[in-house]
């Protein structure tokens, strides 16, 4: 009976995967199904592939920043290595690669701000980002606020 279907294997950077016709592959950007027309196989690219991707997120928001003065000598350092800096446009987010510029928009004044993912966090349950205090402060936030991500 193998010998009736025509074996594909597909290689990625990870792994190999054995697919027979009637196979549907399912990837980020792709999904493949695998037929059998006049004993040739074609790969047939969905049409819900957008080349701009955006994704929409809702959840709780709050603001991070660091103590400054003699005590502080120090300055932290984000997770990517960058030195954290509350007046930039930064957020840290638990998932998001780094260099991810993403649209938050509070959902209480409608205000947005574009911010560049740059670490790793919240820690705190129940929160989807955490802004630098210049950021939260344009958008109107000062503690926790529902907010909307739009990955840009």
């Amino acid at each position: 009976m193998l010998s009736q279907f025509k074996k594909i294997a597909l290689c990625t950077a990870f792994s190999v995967f054995l697919i027979t016709p009637n196979t549907v592959f399912s990837a980020q950007k792709y999904t493949i199904k695998i037929s059998r027309v006049a004993s040739s196989t074609h790969f047939n690219k969905s049409s819900n592939e957008s080349k701009s991707k955006k994704i929409n997120n809702i959840g709780i928001a709050s603001w991070y920043g660091y103590e400054s003065g003699p005590r502080y000598k120090r300055k932290p350092k984000t997770a990517n290595g960058e030195i954290f800096s509350p007046h930039k446009l930064t957020a840290a987010h638990r998932s998001l690669p780094f260099g991810t510029k993403v649209l938050v928009t509070n959902l209480k004044n409608k205000k947005s701000v574009e911010v560049v993912i740059n670490d790793r966090g919240p820690y705190a349950k129940h929160r989807l980002i955490d802004l630098s205090k210049s950021a939260a402060a344009k958008i109107g936030i000062s503690g926790i606020q529902k907010v909307s991500l739009t990955i840009i």
